[in-house]
């Protein structure tokens, strides 16, 4: 793998900081991985059906040796870890693991889509991404800082 792996984390349940700390420290046990770093934590307004409590979101750069589904096979077993039901699309949820960027790779498979097809739309992802990566460029060809500029700016709020 060339470059490294960007993680959105995201939780609006069961205390959603100690999910995505969890989580972190959860990735970084898994094995031919480390996280770098991790974004700030940022408070957004919830993207789905019903009335759902406000998310916490953050993206984490890692480095990993596996390969893409390996790696999103051992985010799914986090996310089972941390009692993640996939009943509704969408849905509130205990906590969620994207993979938003691997490496300079684009792959389309069944399970997975690199990038993440909702990249551009999500402010709660570009903002935590642009924070660590700034001058980041997509393997589109587009840069984290047009993308930011045609987002929606939904509600999003930097946590201390």
């Amino acid at each position: 793998m060339t470059g490294n792996v960007f993680i959105g984390l995201g939780s609006n349940l069961a205390n959603p900081e100690q999910q995505l700390r969890g989580a972190l420290k959860s990735m970084d046990a898994v094995a031919q991985t480390r996280v770098l770093r991790c974004s700030s934590f940022y408070l957004s307004a919830p993207v789905g059906p019903g009335d759902q409590p406000d998310y916490i979101n953050a993206v984490a750069e890692l480095e990993t040796g596996l390969d893409a589904e390996a790696l999103l096979d051992a985010l799914q077993a986090i996310e089972a870890d941390h009692g993640r039901e996939r009943s509704v699309r969408w849905g509130a949820r205990t906590l969620d693991l994207d993979i938003l960027l691997f490496g300079q790779e684009t792959i389309r498979t069944d399970r997975l889509q690199i990038p993440h097809p909702r990249i551009g739309e999500r402010n709660f992802v570009l903002v935590p991404l642009a924070e660590l990566a700034r001058a980041l460029t997509l393997p589109t060809g587009e840069s984290i800082q047009e993308l930011l500029r045609a987002c929606p700016q939904n509600r999003l709020e930097k946590l201390g």
